[in-house]
Formats: structure tokens, sequence, C-alpha cells
């Protein structure tokens, strides 16, 4: 069985090297789809009986190590020292330093490498990270699959 739970978030980026207007500052209203496949827990009385994992679970964990990070912050590529140098000296901006150019693509990712851990197994029901489905926009989107 497969599960999917959606989250938003808005952050800023910029790709350096982009030859069209991605190579400005400008933001998003990201939004990001967890995909997880495990069996349903059947365990009579329980809180989570009939589910593979439950939803507001499921969004906790994306949130504290995903969305909760990457909101309301700007994602810097690291060796964009020109933008970089700029937000660490703006006091108390929320800047996040990204080892790859955060383009859909990458973020989808690291979201998944950051999450993949978190999941795997945690219910004793076979729980497995399927999918990261990052959104840019609401018509272009990048997958990180298992």
């Amino acid at each position: 069985m497969q599960i999917t739970t959606r989250l938003e978030f808005d952050a800023g980026h910029r790709i350096p090297s982009h030859n069209s207007q991605c190579r400005n500052l400008h933001g998003h209203r990201y939004a990001i789809e967890i995909t997880l496949s495990g069996e349903i827990i059947s365990r009579e009385g329980a809180s989570d009986d009939g589910m593979v994992m439950d939803f507001s679970d499921v969004k906790a964990i994306a949130r504290k190590a995903v969305v909760d990070v990457w909101d309301h912050a700007f994602l810097v590529y690291q060796n964009d020292t020109v933008v970089l140098d700029f937000l660490l000296s703006l006091p108390d901006h929320k800047t996040v330093v990204m080892d790859c150019i955060p383009t859909a693509e990458n973020m989808a990712a690291t979201a998944f490498r950051l999450l993949d851990a978190l999941y795997r197994d945690s219910y004793g029901n076979q729980l497995k990270l399927e999918r990261v489905r990052l959104f840019e926009t609401p018509n272009s989107w990048a997958d990180a699959l298992s």
C-alpha cells in the first residue's frame, strides 16, 4: 500500500549559472509530497490501526527534517560566494547553505536523502520512502525515487 501527504513552504534561491531569470534572487511557494509504502497496520484498538502510517506522524517527521529548516529561508549553494557572503552579513537572516545548486531536482534529492532513514521501517510494517516530489511551481516538479 502507498500513502502520500503534502506540505508547503516558502523559500528563496537562485541558480547562479542559469541562462535566464533564475540566476536572479527570487522565491517560490514550494510544495513537497512524501510517498511511503508499507503494510497496513492491524492492531485492534491502536490509534494507527488500518493505516500505513498516521499522516500526522509523516508530516511531523518531514516538518522537522526539511520543511521547518527550509521554510522562509534563502537556500544558497555553498560556492555562490557573492550571495552567500551577502546573506551571512544580514543579522539573524535564515540562510541554508547547500552543497548543491538549489534546483528542484537537487532539493528533491536532498529531501529524499534526509528523510529516507527517518521513515524506514519506523512502524514495524516494512515502511519505505518511495518518492519525494518537490513542486517548484504548481506546474513544475522533480521526483526523487527510491
